[in-house]
């Protein structure tokens, strides 16, 4: 369809990754390297592209010396998005991300993390560290996962309510048992 090598390189690289990442979420592998990187992934605790990624480096940096430096480069290219869209279809749009909201509202918060986002929250008590003003004060802090599709909605509401709210958001890579399925809202 083309001749230009970067479009060749990373459409390429993105149909690449969506066939691994189809065949693996149908319980398939196309070849050895995946069966590897699902072992890999499964016992190191990383993304199956990641361990793609780097059993590749090993094939690029051989290519580089017996073939040629720029066709290295673009190999090396095109499994960075093949990598990337194998982890996207592999993981989904059901990304989840662990959410920690410290606030002094933090009941006006755990409310509406309840019924307008339908999620469910663990309150931690906790007490603060000293402060500027030497303050020691004791506060909840609320934890709650969403789903990456959520985190702006989530960010709306927490300013209507407390824009000086500490929030700290950190990708979730597995959740096992517990509520993670959405509530419905009557």
């Amino acid at each position: 369809m083309t001749q230009d090598k970067l479009l060749v390189a990373v459409f390429g690289g993105f149909f690449l990754g969506a066939g691994i990442g189809l065949s693996v979420r149908g319980g398939g592998v196309p070849d050895g390297t995946e069966i590897l990187a699902i072992y890999l992934s499964r016992k190191l605790g990383t993304t199956i592209g990641d361990i793609i990624i780097l059993i590749n480096i090993l094939v690029f940096l051989t290519a580089a010396y017996l073939l040629s430096v720029e066709s290295a480069l673009y190999s090396m290219l095109t499994y960075l998005a093949a990598s990337k869209t194998l982890d996207f279809v592999i993981e989904g749009i059901e990304e989840y991300t662990g959410v920690t909201i410290i606030s002094d509202q933090s009941e006006e918060l755990r409310e509406m993390i309840i019924n307008v986002l339908g999620r469910g929250v663990t309150i931690y008590p906790a007490k603060g560290g000293y402060g500027k003003n030497g303050v020691h004060n004791e506060y909840d802090v609320i934890f709650t996962v969403i789903t990456r599709l959520e985190i702006r909605k989530l960010n709306i509401e927490i300013s209507k309510i407390d824009p000086k709210a500490f929030v700290v958001m950190s990708k979730i890579n597995d959740t096992r048992g517990g509520m993670i399925k959405k509530r419905s809202i009557n």
